[in-house]
């Protein structure tokens, strides 16, 4: 099969398209013939992207971690899993990823894709969709007649935690570039904040939950903009110290997503119903990924990369460009 390779840890100038032995299947396991695989742009910057769970190195490595495609094979023991099936998922980051025509996935991790949604706009969901779950619902708690504020409104994951809170019936506050504030309007933002132009903390006061993914200074700021009893749930590093927490009377977490059939059937109804929508910054094929990451690192996307591995649906055709929400 083709993919593509790291061979030594670094940036996107280390990505190499070649070929690559076909993965074996292990107990529990599918075999997923990819057609499309959204990419994060930190993630060559894990530990996770090159080592095993037990810290053992596993180069060359494959990244890219949000799949869509379809069962070619499955493994014994595979969990309600056929050959067939047309699916999305977000894949183990300890294991080899989907940058490659075929990728190994703990076969009870895959959901049956949204059938409102090609293969590229599939891939662009699992990663982004099941952090805004877990932050707003397992991890904060999140409630109707609740005020939220988020960081990075129409990135990847900000994306979708506007469209969840709102569907929760909280008051979303969200902060987004000036040149993107129209979209942050259209995914149901209550208040947008320009934060090129305008403090957060001016225009917030007492929120019960900020969703930080934007890190640095802007989570150090948001320390004050929460209520005493609040919660603070970020996804950018460690930033969530306990001492921080107790100094200001909240809850703070740092968390890392967690693959999940169960949180992704419910996205897929959310989606079907017309709920929820992925947004894509841009696509690019496979032998294109150097680029895609490239284009990744310069920060300010608004929704996902995609990598389109196979091109032989009507569906997912000639959408080499960046795509706007539609």
């Amino acid at each position: 099969m083709k993919a593509i390779h790291l061979h030594v840890r670094g940036g996107p100038e280390q990505l190499i398209y070649e070929d690559a032995p076909k993965p074996s299947l292990k107990c529990g396991d599918a075999l997923v013939r990819v057609h499309s695989c959204a990419i994060t742009r930190t993630e060559l910057t894990w530990p996770e992207t090159y080592t095993t769970q037990n810290g053992a190195d596993r180069l060359p490595t494959i990244p890219g971690h949000e799949i869509s495609g379809v069962v070619e094979a499955v493994g014994p023991n595979a969990v309600d899993a056929k050959v067939g099936d047309q699916v999305y998922a977000l894949a183990d980051f300890w294991r080899d990823g989907a940058a490659a025509e075929y990728v190994a996935v703990n076969a009870a991790d895959l959901a049956i894709k949204p059938e409102n949604l090609n293969y590229t706009q599939a891939a662009a969901v699992p990663l982004a969709a099941l952090t805004a779950w877990q932050a707003l619902f397992d991890h904060a708690g999140l409630i109707a007649g609740q005020e939220i504020l988020i960081h990075g409104a129409t990135g990847g994951v900000g994306s979708f935690a506007v469209q969840l809170a709102r569907w929760r019936g909280a008051f979303v506050v969200g902060t987004a570039r000036a040149d993107h504030l129209e979209l942050a309007q259209q995914l149901g933002v209550d208040k947008v904040i320009d934060y090129t132009a305008n403090r957060f903390e001016d225009a917030v006061r007492d929120a019960d939950v900020v969703f930080d993914t934007v890190g640095g200074e802007t989570l150090e700021r948001s320390w004050d903009v929460v209520r005493r009893g609040g919660v603070l749930v970020t996804i950018v590093s460690d930033g969530a110290p306990p001492d921080m927490a107790e100094r200001h009377g909240v809850r703070g977490m740092f968390f890392i997503v967690k693959p999940s059939r169960a949180e992704l059937r419910e996205i897929t109804r959310l989606i079907e119903a017309g709920k929820l929508r992925p947004l894509i910054e841009a696509t690019f094929p496979l032998e294109r990924a150097r680029e895609a990451f490239e284009h990744g690192a310069s920060g300010h996307n608004h929704g996902k990369i995609v990598l389109q591995v196979t091109r032989d649906t009507a569906a997912d055709r000639d959408v080499f460009a960046p795509q706007k929400a539609a």
